[in-house]
């Protein structure tokens, strides 16, 4: 259920609600909004008639959530959650671009891609350091190496940074070197690495898993939000079907849909949901269009030595043309793209 106070409720009110709902066994989160302030419980639906809560001073409402989501849900806050990166907002109307090599490969691969996203005026760098191949015998990233480079990158540049960890160590590891941890396709469900996410205070970039539901990926941005985490992105990255022609169905109905059920933002990744770059360009106007908060590209330098998704990476001549087209429509469906932070590249 969710307690809504009365917008000028004091903070003594409020923790008199927190305490009682602690004493019944209620898991407690308060959701500071814009408009009003609400405290998240769960716990025994039955023993919400005993607490006379509605009878406290500072109380507004109380709202039952039936989703078995409930922080995530609408019902929670009606107004949708706005990220912040740096100096950069993730929802609220803003189109966010993070945009760079599937993985991290040298010094002068991701160095040469900033500086390229910056020229281009992409907003946050992605790269990977840990890669979770189907095979063991691809490249599976540099590591700790890879995330000194995404450091030294982002200093370079100033542009923030977003890279995939794989399990609680890479995330430890990830911590002090990156602005937002994404956790992928494949990890959607593992719940240990998203209690552990619950327990930074890092942005989480959350991927929908290849099979998975709406309300499964939504219930696991659950398990990172009843941590204490409430900074969470989801993204939709495309779903395994019977197409052949693409690498998966990317499900453009789930932004809207998932957009009405949850107030986190979201974003799209059309380069792993078709496999092509060609797609690319007219797969993330169809995102925004769609309603999407932001898109997260893969561009490499060269794609033809990329050691990883060269096929679906744009050239940097792509993404320039990419920002052109977005530079268009973003404004026609009422949303805007934050600019970049003022400073010249520093040539190294």
């Amino acid at each position: 259920m969710v307690v809504v106070m009365d917008i000028n409720s004091t903070v003594e009110q409020i923790e008199e609600v927190n305490k009682r709902l602690d004493k019944m066994g209620f898991k407690t989160q308060l959701i500071r909004g814009v408009k009003r302030i609400v405290i998240g419980a769960v716990g025994d639906r039955q023993a919400i008639d005993s607490l006379n809560l509605e009878q406290m001073p500072g109380v507004e409402r109380i709202v039952p959530i039936m989703k078995p989501y409930k922080l995530v849900s609408r019902e929670a806050r009606e107004e949708s959650s706005v990220i912040k990166v740096r100096d950069i907002n993730i929802g609220g109307g803003n189109v966010v671009v993070m945009t760079g090599p599937c993985a991290v490969e040298s010094r002068e691969q991701l160095l040469t891609a900033a500086r390229c996203v910056k020229k281009a005026g992409g907003h946050i760098l992605r790269g990977g350091a840990f890669k979770p191949r189907t095979s063991p015998y691809s490249f599976q990233g540099l590591e700790e190496k890879g995330l000194k480079l995404l450091k030294e990158a982002s200093l370079e540049t100033g542009l923030p940074t977003v890279t995939e960890v794989i399990d609680e160590q890479s995330l430890e590891l990830s911590i002090d070197y990156v602005d937002i941890l994404q956790i992928g396709a494949r990890n959607m469900q593992n719940f240990r690495l998203l209690k552990a996410a619950g327990q930074t205070n890092k942005p989480i970039l959350l991927k929908r898993g290849l099979s998975a539901t709406i309300e499964e990926w939504l219930m696991s941005a659950e398990y990172i939000m009843s941590g204490g985490n409430e900074k969470v992105i989801l993204c939709e990255r495309g779903i395994r079907t019977f197409e052949t022609y693409t690498r998966n169905t990317l499900d453009l109905s789930a932004v809207p849909l998932v957009k009405r059920l949850s107030h986190l933002p979201v974003i799209v990744d059309p380069s792993h949901a078709t496999g092509d770059r060609q797609l690319v360009l007219p797969m993330s106007m169809a995102a925004i269009a769609a309603g999407a908060d932001g898109l997260i590209v893969e561009m490499h330098p060269v794609p033809g030595k990329a050691l990883c998704d060269g096929a679906q990476s744009l050239t940097p001549e792509g993404l320039e043309e990419l920002m052109k087209k977005l530079d268009k429509i973003i404004p026609a469906v009422g949303c805007w793209m934050p600019p970049q932070k003022l400073g010249e590249v520093v040539n190294g």
